[in-house]
Order: structure tokens, then C-alpha cells, then sequence
């Protein structure tokens, strides 16, 4: 897969995307980056501890979120974008569904899209997509709980995202997917897409999984947000062997830790198989 400058060998590596959220009031880390300065060294921590992607958020889309402006959504990640180009040489995602925020993202360099409405909230936001020749993450995600097959809806629900985005002329090479783990699912729900992730490589595209300090963690062990670490990694673990090219995590350096040792012991699996 391509993004930005940067070949991703998605078949043979999971990489790792960190979370850079730029708001006041996201669930995990609200408040503790909204700043120039913080957002900045926050990410170069997360460069040098192995980030692949930094996906920058200006908005929060914790449940019960209040939506912001378009106008002041793109205030505050436009200018983190402008610096992280310039001073670190890895892709720049931004995280939106809405179609202005990401054409202004993508005028300030950034490579990725990644919408948490699989391009089903706006419906320009394919072609600002498109049109720019950037990748894009597309989510599963639906307002109402309302699966008749679970896991088989979900993969149709990808599927239509994919014709979307295949519509408006994104090319295969720069689409991935994502389950929407904490979107539009009940605590069960949340478990079992975690657990049948590999599921998702049946529609031919990579898988990226973004479970790091979500509430199925948090309801599982009873912790806070600051505590789910340990949670995060077992998934990390659980999606590359699974098959996912990507991980959405807050804390990069354990996480990379966990992929590298995972890797290490699938790799030998795969090879004493054969």
C-alpha cells in the first residue's frame, strides 16, 4: 500500500499508526496535546518510538461527543500538519468524516484519510480524495444497532465503501479498512469483531485495528482510560496474528515491542509449517 512517499509491505508487517489527538476533550488524552508545541513533541516521541503514521484528530469522536465546526476543526489540525511535514518524514493521516476538513488537511500535506463513516457521511468526501491521489482508512460504522448477521454485515457494510471510494477513482493500492471497533456495536459486539478481525482480509484490502483504550478494554478489566495499556497490547498481538497490517495505538513504544515479539513467533510458525 502506498502512502504519501511510503511503500507499506501490508502483507509481510503490522505498522503502527499513533495517535496524535489535537482536542480538548478526546477520551483518553483530551486536552494534554491541543497545543502547538505539545502536539509537536508528542509526536516526535511517537516517531521515535516507531510510529509509522501519525493520524491527527481534531475533533472527538468519543460516544457522546459534541461536533464542532468545520471552521474550527480545520483551525486546529491544519497547522499541526503543516509542521509535522516539515520537520518528520513519515505520512500524516488526518481523522475526519467531513469533506472541507479534509481537503484543507490534505492542502497541508496530509497523505491519508481516515473516516470513521467509510465515506458515508459526506458524500464529497471520495472524490476530495480522489482528487488529491491520497490513501484512505474506511470504517464500518452505522448509527443504530441494527445487524440482522453481525459479522456478515459488517463485511457488506466495508464492501459498500469500497465501491464508493472505487466510484470516485481511488485506486485499490490506497484503500484500507478498519471494523469500527467502539462504533455502532455493543460491548459483545466489540469482542467478538476483535476476535474474527482476520474476517476483514476476505475483502482484499489491509485491515488496520484501532482498539487502544477503548471502553470493550475498559469494561473487561474495570479501568479508566489511562489504565487499559496491557488490554491494547493483547489485541495489538491478536491482530498481527490475525493478519492486520495496522495498529491505531496512543502508546507506540509497548505496542511496537509487542509487534516485533509477536512477528518473531508467527514468522517462525509460518515457516516451520511449510
Amino acid at each position: 500500500m502506498k502512502i504519501g512517499t511510503k511503500n507499506f509491505d501490508t502483507k509481510n508487517h503490522c505498522y503502527i499508526m499513533g495517535i496524535l489527538n489535537v482536542t480538548p476533550d478526546s477520551f483518553s488524552d483530551g486536552g494534554k496535546f491541543d497545543s502547538l508545541d505539545a502536539a509537536l513533541f508528542h509526536a516526535e516521541e511517537m516517531v521515535n518510538q516507531g510510529a509509522d503514521i501519525l493520524d491527527v484528530g481534531g475533533e472527538s469522536t468519543r460516544p457522546g461527543h459534541i461536533q464542532i465546526t468545520e471552521d474550527e476543526e480545520i483551525a486546529r489540525v491544519t497547522p499541526v500538519i503543516e509542521q509535522l511535514k516539515k520537520r518528520f518524514d513519515v505520512p500524516v493521516s488526518i481523522d475526519t468524516y467531513k469533506s472541507r476538513v479534509a481537503e484543507a488537511a490534505l492542502q497541508s500535506g496530509a497523505d491519508l484519510v481516515n473516516d470513521i463513516w467509510g465515506l458515508k457521511y459526506d458524500e464529497n468526501m471520495a472524490e476530495v480524495i480522489a482528487r488529491h491521489q491520497a490513501a484512505c482508512c474506511l470504517m464500518q460504522n452505522r448509527e443504530q444497532i441494527d445487524y440482522t448477521d453481525y459479522v456478515e454485515d459488517v463485511l457488506d457494510d466495508l464492501r459498500e465503501s469500497v465501491q464508493i471510494a472505487k466510484a470516485a477513482g481511488i485506486p485499490d493500492d490506497r484503500i484500507m479498512l478498519d471494523p469500527g471497533v467502539g462504533f455502532g456495536k455493543t460491548y459483545e459486539m466489540n469482542l467478538e469483531i476483535i476476535r474474527v478481525v482476520g474476517r476483514l482480509k476476505e475483502l482484499g484490502y489491509p485491515v488496520l485495528l484501532g482498539t487502544s483504550r477503548k471502553s470493550v478494554i475498559g469494561l473487561t478489566l474495570d479501568l479508566p482510560a489511562d489504565q487499559r495499556e496491557e488490554g491494547t497490547l493483547v489485541t495489538t498481538v491478536l491482530g498481527v496474528e490475525q493478519g492486520c497490517s495496522f495498529v491505531r495505538v496512543h502508546d507506540v513504544e509497548t505496542n511496537a515491542r509487542a509487534i516485533r515479539m509477536a512477528e518473531a513467533i508467527f514468522r517462525e510458525h509460518d515457516l516451520a509449517v511449510r
